[in-house]
């Protein structure tokens, strides 16, 4: 049965958010607590997201030729590829956060890492949040989400005005700041992509379109 099917795809993009927010999670963590395992653990669940996202593509490329879906059911499965693809990237950023926070490791702290573990805290729950509203159909979730995402960018600017403080006052933290920086522009970006699913979901639920600021 078709719906069936769908519920299937769907609980395979469940299990794919789950590792990408692991990972998320161990790429912090392992910067802010120091712990090069995390980083490498990092690493390793790439290959893994990497092998769902052929996977899932697979499954609904199939399920689009064989069963010739309609209406709802096709831009679900569509979404459904979309939001692969979106978990992908994430997982993608999640490595770059990693790579980054292995050399943060390696040098003495500029601060307390500033906002970076509330701005984290803030993105996990949007990928966890869009995720669920995208499975649940539920479009006040959704909205949200796409709330949550102007938090993420103030978070975002506060956190480069505090580097470019740094940067000014003492020249010797320029590249560790940089790096720092760049975390926190991969973590806006996973929050942007997030942000994106949750608007795909109130399309689906309420055949809305709400990207670019319309309603």
């Amino acid at each position: 049965m078709l719906k069936n099917k769908i519920d299937d795809l769907k609980q395979n993009i469940r299990n794919e958010s789950e590792i990408v927010k692991e990972m998320i999670k161990l790429a912090v963590d392992g910067l802010v607590e120091k712990k090069a395992e995390k980083l490498q653990r990092v690493m390793e669940l790439e290959n893994r997201v990497n092998e769902n996202d052929i996977y899932i593509d697979e499954k609904c490329i199939a399920l689009i030729a064989l069963q010739q879906p309609e209406a709802k059911d096709l831009r679900t499965i569509t979404m459904i590829m979309n939001m692969n693809n979106e978990l992908e990237r994430m997982g993608d950023l999640a490595v770059n956060i990693a790579k980054h926070s292995q050399y943060l490791i390696k040098q003495s702290d500029i601060d307390d890492n500033f906002d970076l573990i509330e701005m984290a805290k803030e993105t996990l729950q949007m990928v966890h949040q869009s995720i669920s509203a995208f499975v649940t159909e539920d479009s006040k979730l959704a909205r949200e989400v796409c709330l949550r995402d102007d938090l993420v960018d103030r978070m975002q600017d506060s956190i480069f005005r505090v580097l470019i403080t740094y940067m000014m006052d003492d020249t010797s933290t320029i590249k560790r700041a940089i790096r720092l920086n760049r975390i926190a522009n991969c973590l806006e970006r996973i929050a942007d992509l997030s942000t994106n699913i949750a608007e795909d979901t109130i399309y689906i639920s309420e055949g809305k379109v709400i990207k670019h600021g319309n309603e």
